[in-house]
């Protein structure tokens, strides 16, 4: 029998005009979604997925529950054409859409939680301004080592973000310090590029913002979800609401561990995976490990489309 996963990705899948195709075929899910998560924000959260221009897109408070309501959106849509996953996990932000696909926490408080996520990582990185890059084909003891003597040399911080992800190690840390490993790497001839998100995601210059955001979380209804939960940050199942609290609790500081998740995936004969939102950097990462990944995207509504009815084939 062939299982499918749902993947949820994370802030830096976002685009403007997000969803915008989507919404045209199902006009009612404005009500049901957009224009209940402006009254409950505060902010014209709809006009910046459909319509608004990139630059607001590009600060957390924004992006982060933007990239959530798109998921979201794209899961309703999914599932009103019967398409249901065996397993769902997240990569970062897109671990509270996976618990919500799983049952275990509400869309709107995953939605208020997300906001507020934004909101103090834009204050975490206005304190230390941060910034995440990665480095393509380059093994993560090299990676920790260029990190290292980039500390070494700038006396700031920076660290690897996640486990060499298909291949793609992530860094996380203070401009200077993250500037100093882009440039050596370049030096080295190898491949690194800058990446769009404005803080210094999944290291421990997050931890004080954790320790703010713990008491949202506590203040939070979590259930026992109701499809198995891969967490992305451990790669380990999530069977109860406790755990699941637990997880996004130290969720900001931990490395993403995609790699391990897609080993958990693996153990439970996960052959297909449908990456739910906007983008196709997941499906990416999985194709490089394990190039016999079928994986469809559902970023547009053709896209979605031709994968409701691969589903179903």
């Amino acid at each position: 029998m062939t299982r499918t996963a749902f993947l949820f990705p994370g802030q830096g899948a976002r685009r403007a005009g997000m969803g915008r195709d989507l919404l045209a075929g199902r006009p009612e899910l404005a009500d049901r979604y957009y224009l209940e998560a402006d009254r409950l924000l505060g902010i014209p959260l709809s006009w910046a997925c459909l319509h608004g221009p990139d630059g607001p897109l590009r600060e957390a408070p924004v992006s982060q529950p933007a990239v959530l309501l798109t998921s979201l959106v794209t899961l309703d849509v999914l599932r009103s054409r019967g398409a249901e996953p065996d397993v769902v996990v997240g990569h970062s932000l897109g671990a509270y859409t996976a618990l919500v696909a799983a049952g275990a926490l509400d869309w709107t408080d995953a939605l208020w939680l997300v906001r507020l996520r934004g909101e103090l990582v834009a204050a975490a990185d206005d304190r230390v301004p941060g910034r995440m890059a990665a480095l393509w084909g380059l093994p993560l003891a090299a990676a920790a080592r260029l990190c290292a003597e980039a500390r070494l040399a700038t006396g700031e911080t920076v660290e690897t973000a996640n486990d060499g992800e298909g291949g793609r190690v992530v860094v996380s840390g203070q401009l200077r310090a993250v500037a100093h490993v882009l440039d050596a790497a370049g030096a080295a001839g190898i491949r690194a590029t800058g990446l769009s998100v404005g803080a210094a995601l999944h290291s421990s210059l997050m931890r004080e913002t954790e320790a703010e955001f713990g008491e949202a979380l506590a203040a939070t209804e979590f259930r026992d979800p109701v499809v198995p939960v891969v967490c992305g940050s451990t790669g380990e199942f999530l069977t109860t609401g406790t755990a699941a609290r637990e997880s996004l609790r130290g969720e900001l500081s931990r490395p993403v561990r995609w790699a391990a998740a897609a080993d958990r995936m693996a153990a439970l004969d996960v052959t297909r995976f449908v990456e739910v939102g906007p983008g196709r950097t997941l499906g990416g990462l999985l194709r490089r490990l394990d190039p016999k990944a079928r994986v469809h995207a559902t970023g547009t509504a053709a896209q979605l489309s031709l994968t409701t009815a691969a589903l179903a084939a």
